[in-house]
Formats: C-alpha cells, structure tokens, sequence
C-alpha cells in the first residue's frame, strides 16, 4: 500500500489530480474538505458549525478533522493506496498522520507539491463558476474558460452559479492560512517532497506527476 499527499495552495487543482492519480492507480482518494461537506450536508450540530468555519475560510480544528479521517482509513483499509488530498494541513497534523500509519505499519511514500502563484490562483477561484444541472465548470476571468454566454452553460444551457466562499475575501484568507500553516510542510517533508508546476496545463501535471510515482501496476 502507497501514501501519496498532495501538497498546493489554493486552485492549484489538488482535487483535479487526486482524480487522476486515482483512475490510474486504483488508489482511494482522502479528501477532508470532501469529508468535511459530508458531515454539512448530514446537518448535524457539527455539520452546521462547520459550514460557518468553511465559509469563511477557516481551519477546522486537527481532532475534527483526524476523527473524520481514521474512520475513513478504516472504511478503505485494504486498499491498493491512498492520495491524501489537503491533509495535513500544518505540521502538527502531519505528525499525528505519521503516528496513525505506523500503527499500520505504514509510512508516507511519496509528497507532490503543486506549486502555484498567488495571482493565478486567485483568478482560478474568483471567477469559478459551475452549471446547475451538469456541474461543467466555467471560470469568468480566465479567456479560455469562459462561458460562451454569460451565466449559461455551454453544453445544457442552463444556469450557472458561484459558490458562497468564492470571493476574493475568502480567497485571501485562505492563502494566507496555506502561507502561514501549510507551506512549512514543504520543509517538514523535504527528504521526499517533489515540485511539480501547476500553471501548466492539467494533462501536463498529470505527465509530470506520473514521472514521480512511475507507471501503474
């Protein structure tokens, strides 16, 4: 079994190439935002407190997100490997990782940093908008992602929206968090951490991230 985390800032298409990584690795994919909008969406006393946290751009605290986690992994244990998709988050959550996988006899394999600068990603997420029925992804401020109408998808023609913590606001609370919590982790895994650049595009990343792990099985 393989340990692969995903090291980026904001935008810099961590959920993109977790997918990927997936569809040809047959590895499970960790996500603990998706985790996190799993218990939101259960609208539980927990789930609400989050929402508020999300929207506005804030950590959720590490014994949240490491009890979501370890029944995930419990879920998922006989699995070919894992891609660890913005977690940890700062180094106290990479410890505590570290500590859970030796007591499964396992260790992190591999950290891909998808490095990405500050204004890109901001227009990644500022101008993010999606279809209401087919979920096809459009973004505002970047030519060729445009929609050929404005607010109207391509492929169904219907509407499209933003979500709520798509502004720049939000945005700049969130990088600053990366910069402050998340970007020392570099560092922290620097014996195994590769640097792939991320404003490429998405088939290019993959290509180079592939180089890394090596051809699938």
């Amino acid at each position: 079994m393989k340990n692969i985390i995903l090291l980026a800032p904001p935008a810099a298409g961590k959920g993109t190439q977790s997918k990927l990584i997936c569809d040809t690795y047959n590895f499970i994919h960790i996500s603990t935002g998706d985790l996190l909008r799993e218990e939101v969406k259960k609208e539980t006393s927990l789930g609400l407190e989050l929402k508020a946290k999300m929207e506005t751009g804030k950590l959720i605290e590490d014994s949240i997100v490491i009890d979501l986690l370890k029944n995930k992994l419990e879920e998922c244990k006989n699995s070919d490997g894992f891609i660890y998709d913005g977690f940890p988050r700062n180094i106290k959550q990479a410890e505590l990782l570290d500590e859970i996988l030796r007591e499964n006899n396992s260790k992190i394999d591999e950290v891909i940093y998808l490095d990405l600068d500050y204004e890109t990603a901001k227009n990644r997420i500022v101008g993010r908008c999606s279809c209401t029925k087919c979920g096809e992804v459009y973004n505002t401020l970047i030519d060729m992602q445009k929609p050929k109408k404005d607010g109207i998808c391509d492929k169904c023609n219907s509407s499209l929206y933003k979500r709520n913590d798509d502004n720049e606001e939000t945005f700049k609370t969130r990088f600053e968090v990366y910069e402050k919590e998340t970007k020392p982790l570099i560092k922290y895994y620097e014996n195994i951490v590769k640097k792939v650049d991320s404003t490429k595009d998405t088939n290019m990343v993959f290509e180079d991230i592939k180089s890394i792990l090596g051809e699938p099985k």
